[in-house]
């Protein structure tokens, strides 16, 4: 059954910033309480791609149709778009207050499990204010992020086997008990015993920091935070045209970190440190994720200094591999008791760091894939609608549908042209190898054409001399090619008009010589109707000059050369030796 508020609150057109929160506050209601037919990670990504879209495009591909028809499941999806889109306009506190309100019913696990795919602050209410059943919960905690499962911390109605979930997963409360800190304070004083004393050469081992003294030190740490803050020294970079500084490379490969006593590290410092927490780092026996030799296990086993001992980490890759460590154990004060070690890793003969730097190929690159992004999610509503996945559809948003999947397809195999080109000039690519015969891909790709220029009595002329025709490419590269060059000469034949193709080969290369049509020599472009007839054979949605290009640099790949003069282009690639027999001089004619 069609649910007419959910109809009505699509249709709203929300100007002003009161608007847009009366309308993310009744999405969050209507859509707080219905099933969905796919997971809220799914529904997540699939608003995520529809970001690409404006709203008029959505409005047009998804909205209208879902609304059209009444289809209830098309439009709880463009539901949870709109939803998406409202979160990037609303602040993240607007959304946590109102998502807070007292009323405002939380009743579907996979809804919950979409919210907490967004920012954290909404994500923390939606958690919070959730009303889920113990089974929605057992069944949705394995699912949702990291953070979120934080959130869960701060809650007191969850049933004893939600809470032993979150533990088995890790979740536990962040803020450690007084009598853990008054042991991790105690323990900064052996540091400065003789154990201490020795560190390794460059290396300075650092403790625990002191305990502070008072609201004065805390209050002169976030003044120094905030002036380093205001210097740029903890400013975030912007993704680009911004490469971290030296500093920030060198800190990666110095980590300071603490251990509890079973060498669990409880806390580590540095930009990839906290990558390391809760990883049995200083333990007697060798863990699945941490390696060292016997030596290194009697020095923990015994509770003796470390200097400079070799391990292997097998964790996230900006922390995993060889490193060294130095350090000293902590003892309690006043019982005695072994607490933990205090450590420093440093990698070994770290080598110096390289700057990548992008070529203009790797941005040409970087464009297509942006473009490709809105052109993918346009091609895939267009098929939702189309194929009726999601119900059925009128026939005229059928055909309107795949109209636009249809041009979709083809903005994207021009983009392949494009990525192709970029690729092979920059040596990013190389053409497959092989060997085929050219001349037999060419006459191939000749039938091809003859059976659509038939009907304009049209089509190609082609005289073969001379052998072998054997060139070092995959037949595939070599159809290609051929294609190219065939193809576009084609969609500019007129009636009645021939093109001539001469091939040949000497023993050491083979050439291909193509006429080019006369529509093809004039520099303006032919508008007539009958020119835009012709033009259904194409190589490419980029035009001639284009598609010349691309043949031209798939040639120089594979070995030889394309000329292209005023009214012919030659091919030129090198010959493999064949066993066959010279061929002589034949006619082949394919026009009429």
């Amino acid at each position: 059954m069609f649910d007419d508020r959910l109809a009505t609150v699509l249709r709203m057109r929300a100007g002003n910033e009161a608007g847009l929160r009366t309308q993310f506050r009744q999405l969050l209601d209507l859509l707080g309480t219905r099933e969905m037919a796919i997971s809220g990670k799914a529904m997540a990504r699939l608003a995520r791609s529809a970001n690409a879209l404006s709203p008029s495009e959505l409005n047009r591909i998804l909205i209208r149709p879902a609304l059209a028809i009444g289809d209830m499941r098309l439009a709880t999806i463009a539901g949870f778009v709109r939803l998406h889109q409202l979160q990037a306009s609303i602040p993240q506190e607007d959304q946590s207050a109102i998502l807070r309100e007292p009323g405002l019913r939380l009743r579907n696990p996979e809804f919950v499990a979409f919210l907490a795919e967004g920012e954290p602050k909404p994500a923390a209410a939606a958690v919070a204010t959730a009303r889920l059943t113990e089974d929605e919960w057992l069944a949705l905690i394995p699912r949702l992020p990291v953070t979120a499962r934080g959130f869960l911390r701060h809650r007191r109605d969850l049933t004893p086997a939600v809470k032993q979930m979150l533990e088995r997963l890790g979740v536990q409360d962040l803020v450690l008990p007084t009598s853990q800190i008054a042991r991790r304070e105690e323990a900064a004083a052996p540091l400065a015993g003789p154990a201490a004393n020795e560190p390794a050469p460059g290396v300075k081992p650092s403790g625990p920091p002191p305990p502070l003294e008072g609201i004065g030190e805390l209050r002169r740490r976030i003044t120094a935070f905030q002036e380093g803050r205001r210097q740029g020294r903890a400013s975030p970079r912007l993704p680009l045209g911004d490469r971290a500084s030296q500093e920030d490379h060198i800190s990666r490969g110095v980590i300071d970190l603490v251990t509890d006593a079973s060498g669990t590290v409880v806390r580590a410092d540095g930009m990839v440190g906290p990558m390391l927490a809760g990883l049995k780092l200083a333990a007697p026996v060798p863990g699945e994720l941490v390696d060292f030799g016997d030596d290194v296990a009697a020095t923990l086993r015994r509770r003796l200094p470390v200097r400079g001992a070799l391990i292997t980490i097998a964790a996230a890759p900006e922390v995993s591999g060889e490193w060294r460590m130095h350090g000293a154990p902590l003892f309690a004060h006043h019982t005695g008791n072994f607490d933990g070690y205090s450590l420093r890793l440093y990698r070994p003969n770290r080598p110096p760091i390289e700057e990548q730097v992008d070529t203009p190929g790797d941005a040409m690159r970087q464009v297509l894939h942006e473009l490709r992004t809105p052109v993918n999610a346009i091609q895939g509503f267009a098929e939702i609608i189309q194929q009726q996945i999601f119900g059925p559809a009128p026939h005229e948003y059928r055909a309107h549908a795949a109209s636009i999947a249809g041009d979709a397809a083809t903005l994207l195999a021009g983009f392949d042209e494009v990525d192709r080109l970029v690729k092979l000039e920059s040596g990013a690519m190389k053409l497959e190898e092989g060997a085929t015969d050219l001349r037999e891909a060419l006459t191939d790709t000749v039938e091809r054409l003859d059976r659509v220029l038939r009907a304009r009595s049209a089509g190609f002329s082609l005289r073969v001399s001379g052998s072998p025709f054997h060139v070092a490419m995959d037949r595939s590269e070599a159809m290609a090619l051929c294609w190219r060059l065939l193809a576009t000469a084609a969609g500019a034949l007129g009636p009645g008009e021939e093109a001539q193709l001469e091939l040949n080969g000497d023993g050491e290369n083979v050439h291909l010589s193509l006429g080019i049509p006369e529509s093809l020599r004039s520099a303006a472009p032919d508008t007539s109707r009958d020119s835009q007839r012709r033009r259904a054979i194409s190589a490419g949605m980029f035009g001639p000059r284009f598609t010349f290009r691309l043949a031209e640099v798939e040639a120089r790949a594979a070995g030889g050369s394309l000329e292209c003069e005023e009214d012919r282009v030659t091919l030129h690639l090198p010959a493999l030796t064949s066993t066959g027999a010279p061929h002589s001089s034949s006619g082949y004619g394919t026009g009429g």
